[in-house]
């Protein structure tokens, strides 16, 4: 178990814009950072870091917390996981107390799952460069395509012997259970065997291996490439889906490429390992692979967080373009500006490459680029020879794209060029674009509406998305915990915010579970003379309370020094009109929880209407009167007018 002590060095020398940085590209915004969340599909960042306070907030997911919160979320990885991975960036030693029996027992295995990978890491690349087969088949195979000594160690490429159990027997030997070597891939158990009996054996067999690393630099999977020419067998085998491996969440070569893609701001999309291994050989490093599957919506998010701008790289192959081209309308929808290069007939990146040299290349790649919708307009058009048919259905294949793009401003060019290379009127591409954006922005509008009430309680909302007496009371009470979180201590006319809200709601009972919880803390504390601050609460325990503080004290938007400096306009800053906000809303609060009883003694006056029950409907009645006139007063207070 790690020490107390490192988990304080740790937090200590942790700068959470670094920390953050190394998976997403962070913008400045004022005092602030913000970026598009790497949580959820949006095109709007609503990512926000905030360093005095060491925090972060992702409205869109509503997630948010520490540098070893993001870190656990990002990679999916256990708090001690995340210790080790941040004590390891910023050269802490790890200090461990000696685990019982028990605490071994309950190391986590997704933790065994990463220690086992590395270790078939380790295993493949020491095969690769110590064994005879290795050396003789695996090493002069990468010799061959032309992979340096550092490129080979950069990527930690390695060879799986030819045999059926030599790596199982290697990491069973060094203690590692059959049961984690299957959950791997690395193993694959036999069931359907003659004799009844169950056998395993090595996945991976007489082929070099690409370790697939995720953004942290884990090894995650495998791809392994065969050598032999056996008709019956794939060319390329990879690992299965396991627990820290999903293959539509994970890009190739993204973790050595990621600086390289952050630093030049375009990221080169191509197909296979070999493509991306050659262009780091060429001095082209910003590239990643889909590594063979179709491109998915999280890996293009995935590359939107180091850039805005994609160069997908085609083979010369008309057949695989026309394939090809379907998949690109993906990342137009992304936000991304995408641009191609077809390379000559028969050549792909790796061989075209390795054929003219680095510096050729690079000049090629620069001088070969093009746009994507201009590209798309040419390639199809090329086969539309008047034919209505397949002007129409080239029409529908062109407006699909463009309907894509997000941006009108970057649509609008391509309306007159798709006209013309179809033969077609401008307004016929501009009409059937529109039909599609419009149904599009329909079903948006109606998710829309539905993120505005997702963090709040299902039990609030009824099934028309109404807004009930019990959500006004959520809103009510939550606004309460915001403004003791931030300004507790701050000085209202003759005592202190928190003294003041705590003194007026003494008799109200949160609803909210959490926000009750912290609610309590505030009293209890007071009480004690103790001051609290937001710290206090992000070191709780209380995963619920540490996501609502989070939440509560991260600023969204920050007023521009320009508007006062340059322009002469201020805004009230809420520190400024403290006291009227905490007025307002212990008012508001009082309304809504009075409105509240009203609705609930309602239900007892008709309770007993139907049950005759005089003696009930007496005290139902007066109750209503007495709560009835609460209203009346707050609502005069708050200048609101109520029914009679």
């Amino acid at each position: 178990m790690i020490t107390r002590d490192t988990i304080e060095d740790v937090k200590n020398r942790i700068d959470i814009v670094d920390v953050i940085s190394d998976f997403i590209t962070l913008k400045k915004s004022g005092a602030n950072y913000k970026a598009l969340s790497p949580f959820a599909n949006e095109k709007t960042p609503s990512f926000f870091v905030v360093p005095a306070k060491g925090i972060f907030k992702d409205f869109s997911s509503g997630k948010g917390g520490d540098a070893f919160s993001f870190v656990m979320e990002h990679e999916k990885l256990s708090y001690a996981e995340a210790i080790r991975y941040l004590a390891k960036k910023y050269g802490v030693e790890i200090k461990e107390d000696k685990l019982s029996d028990e605490g071994k027992a309950e190391q986590s295995e997704r933790e065994g799952l990463y220690i086992l990978m590395n270790f078939a890491k380790e295993y493949y690349k020491n095969i690769l460069h110590s064994h005879d087969e290795g050396k003789g088949i695996g090493l002069s195979y990468f010799r061959e395509r032309g992979f340096t000594d550092r490129t080979i160690e950069k990527f930690e490429l390695g060879f799986a012997l030819e045999g059926w159990e030599h790596f199982s027997k290697e990491a069973i030997a060094k203690g590692y259970n059959k049961e984690l070597l299957e959950k791997t891939g690395l193993v694959v158990k036999k069931e359907d065997n003659p004799d009844g009996t169950i056998r395993t054996y090595d996945r991976f067999r007489g082929r070099v291996i690409f370790p697939v690393h995720n953004i942290s630099g884990k090894v995650i999977a495998f791809g392994a490439r065969m050598m032999g020419k056996e008709k019956n067998q794939p060319k390329y085998i990879n690992s299965p889906e396991t627990d820290i491996y999903h293959k539509s969440d994970v890009l190739y070569g993204l973790y050595q490429g990621k600086n390289a893609i952050r630093q030049q701001d375009v990221c080169y999309l191509v197909e296979g390992y070999t493509d991306v291994i050659s262009m780091h050989q060429s001095d082209v490093e910003n590239v990643v692979a889909s590594s063979g599957t179709a491109l998915t919506e999280n890996q293009i998010k995935l590359i939107h967080r180091f850039t805005e701008n994609v160069t997908v790289l085609f083979d010369g192959d008309s057949a695989g373009i026309k394939a090809a081209l379907r998949g690109i309308d993906m990342i137009l929808k992304g936000g991304l500006n995408v641009r191609v290069v077809l390379f000559p007939d028969g050549e792909d990146p790796d061989s075209y490459s390795r054929k003219v040299g680095t510096t050729e290349f690079q000049k090629f790649l620069k001088a070969n680029q093009r746009d994507f919708v201009s590209f798309k307009i040419d390639i199809i058009s090329k086969d539309v020879d008047n034919d209505p048919i397949k002007q129409g259905q080239a029409v529908i294949e062109i407006v699909t794209s463009l309907a894509s793009i997000p941006d009108e401003g970057k649509r609008s060019p391509y309306y007159e060029l798709a006209a013309k290379k179809l033969g077609v009127k401008a307004e016929v591409i501009i009409g059937e674009t529109n039909k599609i954006r419009v149904k599009a922005e329909k079903n948006l509008s109606k998710e829309a509406y539905q993120e505005e009430f997702k963090n709040l309680p299902k039990e609030l909302i009824d099934d028309r998305i109404f807004v009930t007496t019990d959500s006004q009371i959520y809103f009510q009470e939550r606004e309460t915990i915001r403004l003791l979180l931030n300004y507790a201590n701050n000085q209202l006319e003759n005592q202190k915010l928190s003294d003041f809200i705590l003194h007026e709601l003494d008799d109200v009972v949160f609803k909210n579970v959490t926000f009750n919880k912290i609610y309590s803390v505030f009293k209890e504390g007071i009480a004690n003379g103790e001051i609290l601050d937001n710290q206090f609460f992000l070191r709780n325990d209380d995963n619920d309370v540490k996501r609502v503080v989070t939440d509560l004290i991260t600023p969204r938007y920050e007023t521009s020094q320009h508007w006062g400096d340059k322009f002469h306009i201020y805004f009230s800053k809420e520190a400024d009109i403290l006291n009227e906000m905490a007025l307002t809303n212990v008012l508001r609060l009082k309304f809504r929880v009075v409105q509240k009883m009203m609705e609930d003694n309602l239900q007892l006056v008709k309770q007993a209407e139907l049950s005759d029950d005089l003696d009930l409907l007496d005290k139902s009645l007066e109750t209503q009167t007495g709560l009835k006139k609460a209203e009346t007063e707050l609502a005069g207070l708050l200048g609101i007018v109520v029914a009679k």
